[in-house]
């Protein structure tokens, strides 16, 4: 009797395994600059798409089909992006699109899947994208998991206005992600009751900002703000140290990263910025209900996977997982019907993730405050959370 009860439980573990991978597996495109000036950003984040679809897929999938990715590489060129998005929707025919990873790529494609009608949840830094009206057109299907710029500002803003640093001075990058950041500064400092007294602009790919620094200087701010992503913001740093200028250095959120530490060198010491909880997430305390997941993606980032023996964790790197996770949460309560699906994302709320916990409206398709983030310090070359 014994045995026969053994062989029927073997059987059914049997076939219920055959039914989840044998079911039709649901497409998600992954589109990441996996080459190009970002690929820096969006290797590890092909890299924990992998991971986390891996896990879903390990789970049971989606009411148990699995998750099939379709990923497609950007080369960090938006011309590019809109080839790889014409394939997702006309050839793979995918329920849902992560990505991509830059405001500029985010842009070129945000027509093409409004026009389609495609859930994608993108992990941009900037605005425009869940922005509408006039030349930003619309945003019904577009979502997007780093915090919004505006929200970062906010944060940044309240720290200054709390250390009374009330004259700030602008250096902002002249692509997509920098004018959006310094949309917000501007906007924004007034509510701090900050004075913007002077404004520079670089081009990305610029090695050097000495001239726009000095000219900074020479206006005798409280502090310097920068806004950019990737190498700029180390060469301003290391600028800002050969000019020995003692207006303290403040970085935006796509900064916290040990890539910055190690390009900028000692010039990185003391830079502060807004951050995902990811990047000093042990300092958390353990009441906060973030820091179990966040423990549980970095055990799986670095002991299990081990992304981070080439990769080193950001604060990019959680934001895949949560829009993977999100969009998984949605197609279990609604399947992929592409209208039914994108209703179940925007009403996503409470999801505790890596980078925040969402509560995504219509109004918002993020759904992340500023409570979500931390102020960092770089001190003796790590992330010093600051109280």
């Amino acid at each position: 009797m014994r045995k026969i009860l053994v062989l029927v439980g073997l059987l059914i573990c049997i076939l219920y395994l055959g039914n989840v991978y044998a079911a039709e597996p649901i497409k998600i495109g992954a589109i990441y600059s996996l080459s190009g000036p970002a690929a820096a950003i969006g290797t590890p984040t092909k890299l924990v798409t992998q991971m986390v679809v891996e896990k879903i897929n390990k789970e049971g999938g989606i009411n148990g089909r699995p998750i099939e990715l379709v990923v497609g590489d950007t080369e960090s060129d938006p011309t590019k992006a809109v080839m790889v998005i014409k394939k997702f929707i006309n050839v793979d025919k995918v329920a849902a699109i992560i990505g991509p990873d830059r405001t500029d790529l985010g842009m070129a494609v945000k027509k093409l899947v409004e026009d389609a009608g495609v859930p994608t949840f993108m992990t941009v830094g900037g605005d425009p994208v869940i922005m509408s009206g006039g030349p930003l057109g619309t945003c019904k299907w577009v979502f997007k998991s780093p915090q919004r710029s505006s929200v970062a500002v906010e944060k940044l803003y309240d720290y200054l206005k709390k250390a009374n640093l009330k004259k700030v001075a602008l250096i902002t990058a002249a692509d997509g992600f920098g004018k959006d950041g310094k949309g917000w500064l501007e906007k924004l400092a007034p509510k701090y009751g900050l004075t913007i007294v002077a404004n520079e602009s670089f081009n990305p790919k610029d090695t050097d900002m000495t001239a726009q620094l000095t000219k900074l200087s020479s206006a005798k701010p409280d502090s310097i703000v920068c806004w950019t992503i990737g190498p700029a913001a180390a060469i301003v740093a290391k600028n800002v140290k050969q000019l020995n200028l003692k207006e303290p250095l403040f970085q935006c959120h796509g900064i916290p990263d040990p890539k910055y530490v190690e390009l900028a060198g000692p010039a990185a010491e003391g830079s502060i910025m807004p951050s995902t909880k990811l990047m000093a997430w042990e300092q958390l305390p353990d009441s906060d209900p973030q820091k179990q997941v966040i423990k549980d993606f970095v055990h799986l980032y670095n002991d299990v996977y081990k992304i981070n023996n080439e990769f080193p964790i950001n604060t990019h790197s959680g934001y895949a997982w949560d829009a993977i996770y999100i969009v998984a949460n949605a197609m279990k309560k609604a399947g992929v019907e592409p209208a039914k699906l994108r209703d179940a994302i925007e009403q996503t709320k409470g999801y505790v993730g890596v980078s925040g916990i969402y509560n995504l409206t219509p109004e918002d398709h993020n759904g992340l405050g500023a409570d979500s983030m931390i102020m960092v310090r770089v001190k003796d070359g790590k992330w010093e959370l600051l109280k």
